[in-house]
């Protein structure tokens, strides 16, 4: 089993994963890292978890639209699973829309 540690908004993680993935998670930690860091340019430091979860939102919107798209070019139907609304799949400002909805209500909360 391999270890590997990441850096998520300047704070050290060590994670466990199989042998040779090591390269792949830093890759993944790296793009959440990404992700937080957009957050606290937008709303600062809103602690950890907040961020943590508003990364995992938007990855978990991302993946969602990739999953929309390759339903759509199997002939699958245009937006099936969606949950997505605000904006269109892919669609940069859709997301930022949605982005800063979900922000707006955490913040309030």
């Amino acid at each position: 089993m391999g270890q590997v540690v990441v850096k998520v908004n300047g704070r050290d993680f060590t994670l466990s994963c199989e042998d040779g993935q090591e390269a792949r998670i830093r890759r993944l930690a790296q793009y959440v890292d990404a992700k937080v860091g957009d957050f606290v340019k937008n709303i600062g430091q809103a602690g950890e978890a907040r961020l943590i979860l508003l990364a995992a939102l938007v990855i978990a919107d991302e993946l969602s639209d990739a999953n929309d798209a390759v339903q759509r070019e199997r002939g699958g139907g245009a937006g099936a699973g969606s949950g997505g609304g605000g904006g269109g799949g892919g669609n940069i400002r859709g997301i930022t829309q949605r982005i800063e909805s979900i922000a707006s209500r955490l913040e309030s909360s």
